[in-house]
């Protein structure tokens, strides 16, 4: 069960007294910044893991098609006639790029999240509750 603890007036006219200088209007700017950021890459992270599922799907559906058969692959936005092994290429080259992708934005995502953590490290020890990093 969580506990709240009532805060005494002084002790919250001591929190939100600290003089903001320059340096710290610098690093909430810049925390802020990054905050941005996370959410855009995250966004953008969820639309790559979506389709690099979609193109795993895709490859397990051209295992069962006829080796015979001509399949419609679509390049840039224009669909072409394949083999079933050159569509099978195509895709897997396509997979791994997507697979990279990936990789690279969950690595920016990692090192941005470093960061915030510690600027909001900073922050919370030198404002305390007097300011509001989470959203």
């Amino acid at each position: 069960m969580l506990s709240r603890r009532v805060l005494s007036r002084e002790e919250e006219s001591e929190s939100t007294d600290a003089e903001v200088t320059k340096e710290d209007q610098d690093k909430i700017n810049t925390f802020s910044r990054l905050h941005n950021r996370s959410k855009a890459l995250e966004e953008e992270l969820g639309a790559k893991q979506k389709d690099k599922e979609d193109l795993e799907e895709l490859a397990t559906e051209l295992e069962l098609a006829d080796e015979d058969e001509l399949i419609r692959y679509k390049i840039g936005d224009s669909f072409m006639h394949l083999p079933l092994s050159e569509a099978q290429d195509l895709l897997a080259e396509q997979t791994g790029e997507i697979e990279s992708e990936v990789s690279t934005l969950e690595e920016q995502l990692e090192g941005i999240k470093e960061e915030i953590s510690t600027l909001k490290a900073h922050l919370y020890a030198r404002f305390g509750r007097g300011i509001n990093l989470e959203a």
